[in-house]
């Protein structure tokens, strides 16, 4: 096992990608960088940590921050339940340990958002502790050098390379880094060890895989099938002027909870009009006042929303009702204030459908 950890520590010293997170030690930053690269592509998360870390560069920064700053940093990364998260567990680390991130990986568990990937994450990369991670990319690696037969979403799958994981993460010192490790790991899953067509001859342990003897590499790991993606139809109204767009706010527990976005609502069983005529009735809008600017279709894990996009001018100042349950704020919004609010990739799609830039 040791020239085995060793082979794969010599490849990460001289291959592994330069990314900005990998330029420091500090645990703010890999926190931030852990929780950004969930479910999300290197290269893009690439300038939103540099901004994130360019805008609130410390644990304090972020603690102190608003919540619409940080959402608005956020914005169009996806997944705003982990920026939430990330704000509260900030507000935590300042509170409750004086504004210094938790070494252990029992601690970092306490915090908001963070399970035993990113508290295992952390604890080695930013403090060289022990701590083993499993992300996709880990787990495809162990299930072919070890030939694992088991779903690896499985609960019986998941123990089982959580198991392997553990036991091979080093103690530092002679046997190597953790956390270079577990980085060597995600690089070699990330770049070689691929989903598809895994890149074998580049491979630093391809003598030391079990799938590769077996000639099975191509069909491990085993992933059980995805549920349907359910169809969901939606209408959207934006009533913008020259100066002015009026913007609702999701509630916190909704999807995309807490961001801004053009008022909208399910129109069910596709009919949309009857959906534009519920919103027109929310909104105080006579249906002659609007037109129709074209359809847009946004592909989330679970759903695919399809949101017919209704525009019209805005008509005098004001009281507006809120567009529905989904909504906690409806207010008319500058156009210039419009990249300081936090809105999903969704929202900006709709708002320049409809001809509204930022």
């Amino acid at each position: 096992m040791t020239a085995w950890r060793g082979l794969l520590l010599a490849w990460y010293a001289s291959a592994r990608r330069d990314l900005p997170w990998r330029r420091t030690r500090d645990p703010y930053a890999v926190w931030v960088s852990e929780t950004m690269l969930q479910q999300t592509r290197v290269d893009t998360v690439v300038p939103y940590f540099e901004r994130f870390l360019r805008e609130l560069p410390t644990v304090t920064s972020l603690a102190e921050a608003p919540a619409e700053k940080v959402l608005a940093l956020w914005s169009g990364l996806g997944y705003y339940r982990r920026a939430r998260m990330l704000h509260a567990a900030a507000r935590r680390v300042a509170a409750a340990f004086g504004g210094r991130i938790p070494s252990e990986p029992e601690s970092l568990r306490a915090l908001e958002g963070v399970g035993a990937y990113t508290a295992g994450a952390v604890a080695s990369i930013a403090f060289g502790r022990p701590a083993a991670v499993v992300d996709g990319n880990v787990a495809r690696v162990l299930a072919r050098l070890f030939a694992i037969e088991d779903d690896v979403k499985s609960t019986r799958g998941r123990a089982r390379l959580w198991q392997l994981a553990e036991g091979l993460v080093p103690e530092g010192g002679s046997e190597g880094d953790p956390g270079d490790w577990n980085q060597a790991l995600m690089e070699l899953g990330a770049t070689v060890c691929l989903p598809r067509a895994p890149r074998c001859g580049d491979c630093p342990v391809r003598a030391h895989c079990a799938a590769r003897k077996a000639g099975a590499e191509a069909r491990l790991p085993r992933v059980s099938a995805r549920g349907p993606v359910r169809e969901v139809a939606r209408v959207a109204v934006v009533l913008a002027s020259e100066r002015e767009v009026l913007l609702a706010r999701r509630r916190p527990d909704a999807l995309f909870g807490g961001l801004w976005e053009p008022p909208s609502i399910e129109s069910g069983s596709g009919r949309r009009d009857g959906g534009l005529k519920q919103l027109a009735q929310w909104l105080s809008l006579s249906l002659g006042d609007v037109e129709r600017a074209g359809e847009v279709t946004h592909v989330l894990s679970h759903r695919r929303l399809r949101v017919t996009v209704w525009r019209g001018p805005l008509g005098p100042k004001r009281r507006y009702g809120l567009p529905g349950p989904e909504y906690d704020a409806i207010e008319r919004v500058p156009v210039r204030r419009l990249a300081s609010l936090g809105r999903s990739s969704l929202a900006q799609r709709i708002l320049a459908l409809a001809s509204v830039t930022l």
